[in-house]
Formats: structure tokens, C-alpha cells, sequence
């Protein structure tokens, strides 16, 4: 029923930007909360930063926080993930979920998922 597409990924030296897409397609009319996450190799699935659909409020980890900006265009049913002052640290798949309830659950509050969009950042 809804399909999110994530786009925008790639590969920068650190100090780089990248601006990170995800289109939701579908009954998209209930999604409350959009987010995104990131995953290294090895390591568990953090969240980066969530964006409430209906106001706008948004939250960020504290290791993107000043760099990382999350917004979205209801008009358009996407969200993006304006990234600033990359660094390595920052290498993982992204990906963009969508949810029902609120912006401040773990991975598991979010039903539904992009395939990923993988972002290197090198020195």
C-alpha cells in the first residue's frame, strides 16, 4: 500500500553535502511520522532524523545535529535529508521509513521502508 523510494545517495569527501530524497507512493494519507535512518556495515540500524507530516516538528540525532536538516513537501509526498559538513562517520545506507504513531520510536514503530540509498564519505 505504500512504497517509499529513496534517492540522492553517492559519494563525497568529507566536508561534502548531499541531499537525500524519498518519494512515498501509495495510501500515504495516515503516515504521521517520516524519518530517516542509517546502518554501517556491522553496526545497528540509528536513527538520524524524523519529521512529523502534519506539523512539521522535527528531531535529530545528536551526531547530525547542526549539519543534518530533515523537511518534507506534503505536496509532492516527499522527504529529504539535507546533509552538511559530511564526515566519514557518516557512511551507511540510508534509508527513509514512514510510520503511524510517533516520531520517537526505534526502528520497529515504522512499518514501512525504502530499499536504501548508500552514502560514502571519504577523506
Amino acid at each position: 500500500q505504500v512504497q517509499l523510494v529513496e534517492s540522492g545517495g553517492g559519494s563525497v569527501q568529507a566536508g561534502g553535502s548531499l541531499r537525500l530524497s524519498c518519494a512515498a507512493y501509495g495510501f500515504t494519507y495516515l503516515i504521521n511520522c517520516m524519518a530517516w535512518f542509517r546502518q554501517a556495515p556491522g553496526k545497528e540500524r540509528e536513527g538520524v532524523a524524523c519529521i512529523y507530516t502534519g506539523g512539521g516538528s522535527t528531531y535529530y540525532a545528536d551526531s547530525v545535529k547542526g549539519r543534518f536538516t530533515v523537511s518534507r513537501d506534503t505536496s509532492k509526498n516527499t522527504l529529504y535529508l539535507q546533509m552538511n559538513s559530511l564526515k566519514p562517520e557518516d557512511t551507511a545506507i540510508y534509508y527513509c521509513a514512514a510510520g503511524y504513531g510517533a516520531c520517537s520510536g526505534g526502528p520497529g514503530d515504522f512499518g514501512h521502508w525504502g530499499q536504501g540509498t548508500q552514502v560514502t564519505v571519504s577523506l
